[in-house]
């Protein structure tokens, strides 16, 4: 693996699948062999070949590499709940240690790994460990999108704190506007650029339906 990049957000819902399958993409064009990587999701429908998800379907679409479905989702839990409380509820519990094997095994593949994480940046995952402490442990660059909400620019600044202080490299930040009603969008931009010690690498307008190639972000490979 040459690459790898941790997509965080700000929320659940702020659009981590769609940069996570906009990179995926944008990677494949620049001649990278790359995978998705969601290593846990809560929430799915059960099918012929077991349960589903739709953000590790559209990861798997996305990837120029075809991989089992254990290694780009360990931990993929029935109930659209919180990942601690779906892996109880499924009889699971979410360890890091093999979501850090089975992301080793993705990365012996291929020249880039994108890894989604679940919900914000500090979900619980179990009794001891959050999102946070996964990130700091595949300890790879981090992208956050930032749903553009009221509200966004203290979860905005509250995330970014949490990532520098867990000593990881902020590469980059996505403005995805996800409110069509959301009042002053282009000055909290503005003032999140002045805040966040990072880039704007990409800026979304609401779209009901958001296709990931139509997305491009300001990283060079």
């Amino acid at each position: 693996m040459k690459l790898g990049y941790f997509i965080t957000g700000t929320d659940t819902g702020v659009g981590k699948t769609l940069i996570s399958c906009a990179l995926l993409r944008q990677l494949a064009r620049e001649g990278l062999s790359a995978v998705g990587m969601k290593p846990v999701a809560a929430g799915g429908v059960e099918s012929a070949e077991g349960w589903i998800n739709d953000d590790v379907e559209s990861l798997r679409r996305y990837s120029g590499v075809a991989a089992d479905t254990s290694l780009i989702c360990p931990y993929l839990l029935p109930a659209p709940v919180a990942p601690h409380i779906a892996a109880s509820e499924a009889g699971r519990y979410i360890d890091l240690a093999t979501i850090r094997m089975r992301f080793r095994a993705l990365a012996a593949l291929v020249d880039a790994v994108v890894v989604e994480g679940v919900g914000g940046f500090r979900v619980p995952l179990n009794d001891r460990h959050d999102t946070a402490d996964l990130a700091a442990m595949l300890g790879l660059p981090v992208i956050l999108v930032v749903g553009m909400r009221l509200g966004c620019l203290n979860h905005a600044l509250l995330t970014t704190e949490v990532i520098r202080a867990r000593g990881l490299t902020l590469a980059g930040w996505v403005a995805n506007q996800i409110d069509p009603q959301m009042a002053r969008v282009a000055e909290n931009i503005e003032a999140l650029n002045g805040w966040l010690p990072c880039p704007l690498l990409a800026t979304i307008p609401f779209q009901p339906d958001p296709d990931p190639s139509c997305i491009n972000l300001l990283l060079a490979f």
